[in-house]
């Protein structure tokens, strides 16, 4: 588990992509925020969160509903508690004031921006 990489990862990086392309100013990695956002656009207080199917259990693609077949139970656990933090902590966010969006891997596929997050970046500040 050690060769899992927590930062830089290839959605990452290809989030930041898509969102130079936009235009958009971004701070990565906020360690001052809840949960440490992968995205923070300070304009908007937008706190945004990359999730791997297979480590946050998206239900709505096959990577996410698979599991292994050996040690099922610690598995299981594991992508459980993942869940839970990643609620706890958008909570903690909205608490504050932020906007929370969650960005899956398997979105990034089309080499665009998520429609929902294009749609809010394109919001203008009242």
């Amino acid at each position: 588990m050690q060769a899992v990489r927590r930062q830089r990862t290839r959605p990452e990086e290809a989030l930041a992509l898509l969102l130079r392309k936009a235009g958009v100013k971004f701070r990565r990695n906020v360690r001052s925020l809840p949960g440490s956002p992968d995205f923070y656009v300070p304009t908007q207080r937008l706190a945004v969160f990359i999730h791997g199917c297979f480590w946050h259990g998206h239900r709505h693609c096959a990577k996410g509903r698979s599991r292994p077949k050996s040690n099922c139970s610690y598995w299981r656990r594991k992508i459980t508690i993942n869940q839970q933090r990643d609620q706890r902590v958008a909570r903690q966010l909205r608490r504050l004031g932020y906007s929370v969006y969650t960005v899956w891997e398997c979105q990034l596929t089309s080499n665009r921006l998520p429609p929902r997050l294009l749609a809010r970046l394109t919001v203008p500040l009242l």
